[in-house]
């Protein structure tokens, strides 16, 4: 493999692609005047014999700025790459592609031109180890073909793991089983799934890879695939685990523009921040109320009127069943467990966390009386911080809490409980009046109308995960991914819709083989748009197409509209139809305004089992995959998009993500970070 530095100029060459959408991406005529000083690295990559290769991806990283910084564009058709817009550092250069081995790292600064020379994988062994983990878990049989069970094993393992990972693939079953009871988590997910069963498909999948058995390759990226451009940051640490980000309020992405992105480290109950103009990461504790300090893997409830306390933590890395040993003990101290970030309009950042102990009797006395609440468990309430003071608000609601929304109105409307759908308005809450706090929350019980008879005569006890209030008709949406093997419709899971000016519910479950919606979200006609993190797809719900609206979640298959994921299939089946992706999809986001330039209401969905953002064009129904090559495993979660400057052009606009594998030491490398993506009008622009 030869490199070869050149300090010649590399002339922009044209498009490669269209924008997927009837909205154009930026035309290359605002990229004409070249910067006072060269600010990127350009170069070719070229096979042995000096044919150009086309789709690789080349990254360039340093450790020379605050925090860790890298960047990754792809090749054009003739080879060329361009990395832009890089600060002044001294980088290591490197090229990645299915099919090829990794180049050496070379050292270049902006202003330099490279040459990379690649060669192809001497194996398909070789070749295999730098495919999404999606790829490998397709190798896996499913006991019975089961759908049901594939499912729910998705929504199990893949809550927090990117199964097909080396460091999930290789074992026999002795060690399958013990590293399961080195979280109770897991042991609990594990027998949910007939441990038996799990441990039999398990052994033959790892010993058929063992034995050389690999998956198809995946394709390298094509058309407006290589005019992305994607940049990370390093925050955190190596336990750190990062769940969500958030750049702007979700109404208006102009606001806080250039500014830092803050995110959530679950496992060590911290705010996480990146300033992507200086490029400095830092962090700030999360606070709980009046010493609160047991970690979440221990903690317990008990309801009012109860005698003994239950156990309710979520067992994670460091949390061990009884009796098992582990290496990581003590590592996640996480009382507060904070879960989404959320900013409003103020420059406040809202989060979902834990603020108390969570039994009954320590319920705040105004929400004892209610049923729904004072018999029940409820986890983790409210909180803000205000970047200006640093100060921390916390917040205990009634309810609980989990993802996080602000409606037109400036309410704030929680998923997270099993039992109620809740709200908090900011505008009547005033921390130093204590007695606020009841006129400022609120919460509706959710019932449904399942006979038709026009009475709320059928709780649906189930978690509520994602949530979006429809600027539309004024409802909220929650979605509840069921996950059941043994059961029918709670295997499938459903979205639920609450109409706040009535005060009814409705719920609707995705027809087979649509199964477990987690995140949910809407687009600027009010259509509702979910990730089934069960089956592999995305599901469109379309309620003005519903015949009937009342019943049990069966009545309504004609406002769903299914579309499969791209990428391998799970073994679930004869018929290809009911065949499930191997990919998982944690949440989604729509891009209403158009941040990452691919069009106004483009849906983007985590690939969290495939290193990737899968972006679905409505108007034609096609799918862009924005591959994230390096590190491998990047597991993402929450997503946003910002408008830092909308006369920029594509450098004014992007989406924003965050690697949040748990534990974050089976990535590729042992560090968290922010990236941010960006749609180039060319694979070369500057």
């Amino acid at each position: 493999m030869k490199v070869t530095l050149l300090m010649l100029p590399l002339v922009v060459g044209v498009a490669v692609g269209c924008s997927p959408s009837d909205e154009p991406a930026f035309s290359p005529a605002q990229d004409a005047a070249p910067p006072a000083a060269a600010d990127y690295i350009d170069g070719r990559v070229v096979s042995a014999s000096g044919s150009p290769e086309a789709g690789v991806w080349v990254i360039a990283e340093t450790d020379e700025l605050p925090t860790g910084y890298r960047k990754i564009v792809v090749t054009a058709e003739d080879g060329r790459f361009l990395i832009p817009q890089l600060p002044e550092a001294g980088y290591q250069v490197w090229a990645r592609a299915y099919g090829l081995v990794d180049t050496p790292r070379t050292a270049a600064a902006p202003g330099t031109t490279l040459n990379l020379e690649v060669e192809p994988a001497a194996s398909p062994r070789q070749a295999a180890a730098i495919y999404p983990a999606s790829y490998w878990l397709s190798l896996l049989n499913p006991p019975d073909q089961s759908a049901a069970w594939a499912s729910h094993f998705k929504l199990g393992c893949q809550l927090c793991h990117q199964v097909g990972s080396v460091m999930t693939r290789a074992g026999d079953r002795e060690r399958f089983d013990a590293g399961m009871m080195k979280a109770s988590y897991m042991h609990v997910t594990a027998d949910g799934l007939d441990r038996g069963r799990l441990l039999d498909a398990l052994e033959d999948w790892s010993a058929r890879i063992a034995a050389g058995e690999t998956p198809d390759a995946p394709p390298r990226p094509q058309g407006i695939e290589r005019n992305l451009v994607i940049t990370q940051w390093a925050w955190g640490d190596g336990f750190t685990y990062a769940h969500d980000e958030i750049a702007t309020d979700k109404r208006n992405p102009t606001l806080y523009a250039a500014g830092p992105i803050y995110g959530v480290d679950l496992a060590n109950d911290r705010l996480l921040m990146v300033d992507p103009v200086s490029h400095t990461a830092s962090a700030r504790d999360v606070p709980t109320l009046g010493g609160f300090d047991t970690p979440w893997c221990e903690q317990t409830y008990k309801p009012l009127g109860g005698d003994q306390p239950l156990a309710v933590g979520f067992g994670s890395l460091g949390c061990p069943l009884a009796d098992t040993v582990s290496g990581f003990a003590g590592k996640y101290h996480n009382p507060a467990n904070p879960h989404n970030p959320m900013l409003d309009d103020q420059g406040r950042v809202w989060i979902t966390t834990q603020v108390r102990r969570e039994w009954g009797e320590d319920l705040p006395t105004f929400c004892r009386e209610a049923p729904e609440i004072g018999g029940n468990y409820h986890h983790r309430q409210l909180g803000w911080y205000e970047p200006e003071t640093d100060q921390v608000q916390l917040i205990d609601t009634c309810y609980g809490t989990h993802h996080l929304q602000f409606d037109d109105k400036g309410v704030l409307w929680t998923s997270g409980d099993s039992y109620v759908i809740g709200w908090f308005d900011p505008a009547r809450y005033d921390p130093a009046k204590p007695e606020t706090l009841a006129d400022a929350q609120g919460w509706s019980e959710v019932k449904i109308d399942g006979n038709g008879d026009g009475d709320k005569d059928m709780p649906l006890v189930a978690f509520n995960y994602g949530v979006i209030p429809n600027p539309v008709d004024g409802s909220v949406w929650t979605a509840q991914p069921g996950g059941d093997p043994g059961g029918d419709m709670n295997f499938r899971g459903r979205l639920v819709r609450y109409d706040p000016a009535q005060d009814t519910h409705e719920a609707y479950t995705p027809p087979a083989p649509g199964a477990g919606p987690r995140g949910v979200d809407v687009d600027s006609k009010g259509i509702i748009w979910a990730a089934l993190g069960g089956s592999g797809h995305l599901a469109r719900f379309d309620r003005d197409r519903c015949d009937r609206r009342w019943g049990t979640g069966e009545q309504c298959p004609e406002g769903w509209t299914l579309y499969r994921s791209p990428g391998p299939r799970m073994r679930t089946g004869p018929d290809p139809r009911n065949e499930q992706s191997a990919d998982f999809h944690y949440y989604l986001y729509v891009d209403q305004f158009n941040t990452l330039g691919m069009g106004k209401d483009v849906v983007v969905m985590n690939g969290t089992g495939s290193d990737s953002l899968l972006a679905f064009d409505q108007k034609t129904e096609t799918f862009t995959t924005i591959r994230i090559p390096y590190p491998l495993n990047t597991y993402t979660r929450g997503l946003d998009g910002r408008i830092d400057d909308p006369d920029a052009g594509w450098q004014g606009r992007g989406l924003w993500f965050t690697n949040g594998l748990d534990p974050i030491f089976h990535s590729e490398i042992p560090q968290s970070y922010v990236g941010q993506v960006q749609l180039r009008p060319d694979p070369l622009a500057r």
